[in-house]
């Protein structure tokens, strides 16, 4: 009511204090309306076609929102720990949470309806263009900054033979090491930032896609010989890098 008074006393060319404060937060948040409301259309078609999804903390300069001290995984960890039970595809409660955490990130739990093959990005840009000109279905697959790419998969689901179950971080073994050199596989209890989601740091880094969400879940079988081959060419040329080095938690 106040805000209505105030339109019609000669103040209708003035911003009110509301408004002001809402220009404020988007200065510091660095979104405007049409950004907000393109993070919410993504989300939601993510959570539409089945990618269950939870808030995720978020980037504040090069520290993670959290606000723990030497946070290991900055705005790349989801807000709460029950984030198995939480993550969900009902677009309402995704709905709700984009409009109320506008700055939160979103992560999407694996190995529920779907798996991440996580690779070095020059291997995965190499290893995507030669599936492409193969005519071999390709799901959606996303950028993760400057560093990694991220191929979305049907899941393996829980085989009978537990023996057969792929680890969620193939590389981060010694013994797989040659085998599967800087791919990682997200599978059950791991997850990943889902588009758009920003990472710490200035200038525009961020976690965008490249094929989106509409694009059929492929059976990872029919990717991992091509993205292998991709990562040992990648290792092979950059014996420098440390391919141990976890690209994303396994969880928290």
């Amino acid at each position: 009511m106040g805000d209505g008074i105030g339109r019609y006393r000669g103040t209708a060319n003035r911003p009110s204090r509301e408004s002001r404060l809402t220009q404020w937060l988007r200065r510091r948040s660095g979104n405007t309306d049409a950004e907000d409301s393109q993070r919410e259309h993504l989300l939601l078609a993510a959570a539409a076609v089945g990618l269950p999804l939870a808030p995720a903390a978020h980037p504040v300069g090069y520290r993670c929102s959290c606000e723990r001290i030497g946070c290991p995984t900055p705005a790349t960890h989801p807000i709460s720990f029950a984030w198995q039970t939480q993550s969900t595809t009902d677009t309402a409660q995704v709905q709700r949470w984009a409009q109320g955490q506008p700055e939160a990130n979103f992560i999407t739990a694996t190995g529920m309806v779907h798996d991440v093959l996580d690779v070095p990005m020059e291997a995965g840009r190499d290893a995507l263009a030669r599936l492409l000109e193969r005519g071999i279905d390709v799901g959606p697959v996303a950028e993760v900054g400057t560093d990694r790419m991220l191929f979305f998969t049907a899941t393996r689901g829980t085989p009978e033979d537990e023996d057969e179950w792929w680890p969620c971080a193939l590389d981060c073994h010694p013994e797989t090491m040659d085998e599967h050199p800087g791919l990682r596989w997200h599978c059950r209890g791991s997850y990943v930032l889902v588009p758009p989601a920003r990472l710490p740091g200035d200038g525009d880094l961020g976690v965008s896609w490249v094929r989106g969400p509409e694009h059929p879940l492929p059976d990872p079988l029919t990717l991992l010989e091509t993205l292998t081959d991709a990562c040992a060419k990648y290792a092979g040329e950059n014996e420098h890098l440390d391919h141990h080095a976890a690209a994303w938690p396994l969880g928290r």
